[in-house]
């Protein structure tokens, strides 16, 4: 076995490989770029190296520097963990060439799956079942427009190095396959360097099911059981779990030999993941799978099969790269309840899932067990930049159906507290709590079908929230009044008090919020040992003090419960009963920027590269128009016109860097 290991990677999968790799005794180094300079994964790494600036093509990108420092620690063996240089065959041979071992499948196996295409023909010679499509080696855009007509619309265009989603296209007519080709490719180009593409028979109804695969060097194969992972947005997966809703053990048997079949038929080493797409447009019940991709790595969501089988995926390829055999056989492996994963991202979703940045002001996530496990490369204090993909942990439950497992992620989400960037963690409970979801009606267009229930409009701050921001104001200056007294040469002068006191007035102030631009003022009457706010909803007493973690408990009228509140300048986040909401403290008199000032100005949504200018001045467009395409967070993202209008100012051109909320481009709005 390894002496020591380096981790060719960030964030919580470099964390996830130190740990299986200190339970083994095994010395680990980390490698990291400037914007990880204090990140957790060195932290808990023995040895770390620089090897350059954020951008991920100028570090962790560069091959010769992973594996210099690497030769340079005396790491026997590099995991390379996923994405990055973990399907790269180069890299793979490079390793070979310097001596140290690269803790994944051999150069030829990561080859043969690395671009779709092939990887279609070599299933199809082992029998395994392929979509429908075109994967042609011409890529011209005549012939994929005709080739697109022949297979019938709707069609998916996908990168033929693809991965992640990127590169990949829904097409619903002709005329919207090439614009939609061109943005296909352009996406690859930039991801992968690559920007062909094959189509594919888009399935309106289906489920996206997995198979983890696993080989050694002495001719052994088995599977692991199925994931599904069919709740995607932008086709990227949102929850996964183990084992598939409903999938009888028929079909776990027969998609698990095909897997199997698919690995042996590139004489595969190490952990795998086999991709199927299940048509179940007439139900799961006997309904055709077809082959999509093998991802020849390990998968982010490897930890819901790991709490099923009760395997550790990460010690199998260090004991399968070492040159073992695998640890166990096919006979010997059982699924034991049901695991559920959600990637609790800083993004946006009532903004089309936009990434979001920024520091982790408060970052508390609820108790692991034997039922909740927390996979994360953050800590609070973090930064989540715009260099990375914007995870801030996997949470993952288990228990011993399906139904307590999903009662268990719903109760983890809400003890999760995020303030800083926004997140998805609302978003995710409201998936967990779907009935749909809950019965186990799955499939890839499950986000588009229910986004109103799962993003709907927002609400107004409840009473509830309202007493807590109120409360955590009081003790603020019930705090900052104590210590100014005892700082001045009276500290028992009545100016000083924190009770509301006032000559010839009762005990009472008024607290000024905003609520997305709604002013709400609520009036506080002192009383002996409480307070009394009037709320929108009614008059209640309130008691509660601040913990020394900062959570708050409060007492509204004889109901307890805990909260939490981070202020940022003036912006209060309230965190209570699992939801949060954030609300802006102002004072009513002090002058504010006339907000129609800047007219039809529209500003980047995110930092990220502007890749094309659509429009021209003096353009006149029409509202959803496509002005600007930016790419960040390795995902393009249009910037559409929210009205009509003329577009009078570009401020921005191809290749300029922009940050979040830079002035992109002017329109005069129609009615303005």
């Amino acid at each position: 076995m390894f002496e020591k290991i380096l981790i060719a990677n960030r964030g919580e999968i470099a964390c996830r490989v130190m740990a299986t790799a200190r339970r083994m005794g095994i010395r680990t180094v980390a490698v990291y770029s400037d914007a990880d300079a204090d990140s957790r994964h060195l932290a808990m790494a023995d040895e770390a190296v620089h090897i350059g600036p954020p951008a991920a093509r100028e570090s962790y990108l560069v091959a010769d520097r992973v594996i210099d420092a690497a030769v340079k620690t005396g790491a026997q063996a590099i995991h390379p963990g996923y994405g990055f240089l973990a399907e790269n065959a180069e890299f793979a041979e490079a390793c070979a060439k310097a001596g140290v071992t690269f803790i994944g499948p051999p150069p030829d196996a990561i080859r043969a799956m690395g671009l779709k295409d092939a990887a279609k023909k070599i299933m199809e010679n082992a029998d395994v079942p392929v979509v429908p499509g075109y994967h042609g080696d011409a890529q011209d855009t005549d012939l994929l427009i005709a080739e697109a007509e022949k297979i019938g619309y709707p069609v998916l265009i996908k990168a033929v190095a693809g991965g992640g989603g990127k590169g990949m296209r829904r097409v619903d007519s002709a005329d919207a396959f090439e614009a939609e080709l061109a943005g296909a490719q352009r996406e690859a180009k930039a991801a992968f360097g690559d920007d062909r593409v094959l189509l594919e028979k888009y399935l309106v109804k289906p489920r996206h099911i997995e198979i983890q695969v696993f080989a050694d060097g002495h001719g052994n194969a088995v599977h692991l059981f199925e994931r599904d992972c069919s709740v995607q947005r932008r086709h990227q997966k949102v929850l996964e779990e183990a084992p598939g809703p409903d999938v009888s053990a028929e079909m776990r048997t027969a998609m698990g030999d095909a897997a199997v079949a698919a690995a042996k038929a590139i004489d595969y080493q190490g952990a795998g993941t086999v991709e199927f797409i299940v048509d179940v447009s007439n139900g799961l019940d006997g309904a055709p799978f077809y082959f999509m991709e093998m991802n020849t790595r390990l998968q982010v969501e490897h930890p819901v099969t790991e709490l099923i089988t009760g395997q550790d995926l990460v010690d199998w390829q260090l004991q399968v790269a070492a040159g073992g055999a695998l640890p166990c056989g096919q006979d010997d492996l059982t699924i034991t309840g049901h695991a559920i994963e959600a990637r609790v991202y800083a993004e946006d979703a009532a903004r089309g899932f936009l990434p979001s940045t920024g520091k982790l002001q408060r970052l508390r996530a609820p108790a692991e067990g034997p039922h909740v496990r927390i996979d994360t490369g953050v800590r609070e204090g973090d930064t989540v930049t715009p260099f990375y993909d914007p995870m801030i942990a996997k949470l993952v439950v288990w228990d011993h159906d399906r139904a307590s497992a999903l009662r268990r992620m719903s109760s983890a989400l809400a003890q999760y507290q995020v303030v800083g960037p926004t997140t998805n963690i609302a978003f995710l409970r409201r998936v967990a709590e779907h009935p749909a979801f809950m019965n186990g009606d799955v499939e890839t267009g499950f986000i588009d079908r229910y986004g109103d229930d799962l993003v709907p409009e927002s609400v107004p701050a409840s009473d509830d929230i309202l007493a807590v921001a109120c409360l955590s104001v009081l003790l603020d200056q019930t705090a900052e009044r104590q210590v100014q007294a005892a700082q001045s040469n009276d500290p028992y002068s009545p100016w000083h008090r924190s009770d509301g006191w006032r000559l010839n007035d009762q005990g009472h102030q008024v607290v000024h919020l905003k609520d997305d631009e709604q002013a709400i003022d609520i009036t506080v009457h002192y009383a002996a040992d409480a307070y009394v706010v009037d709320l929108p909803d009614g008059s209640v007493t309130m008691r509660g003090e601040r913990e020394a973690d900062g959570t708050l408990t409060i007492d509204l009228g004889g109901r307890r419960s805990s909260a939490a509140v981070v202020q940022n300048g003036n912006e209060l986040t309230v965190i209570t009963h699992g939801h949060s909401h954030r609300l802006v403290l102002f004072d009513p008199l002090e002058a504010f920027g006339d907000d129609e000032a800047a007219g039809g100005a529209i500003a980047s949504p995110l930092p990220g590269k502007i890749i094309q200018v659509l429009v021209a001045e003096d353009d006149e467009v029409a509202k959803g128009d496509p002005l600007i395409i930016l790419e960040a967070m390795k995902m393009e993202h249009t910037v559409s016109a929210p009205g009509d209008g003329k577009v009078t100012q570009i401020s921005v051109a191809a290749g300029d860097q922009v940050e979040e909320g830079n002035e992109i481009i002017v329109l005069e709005l129609a009615g303005d």
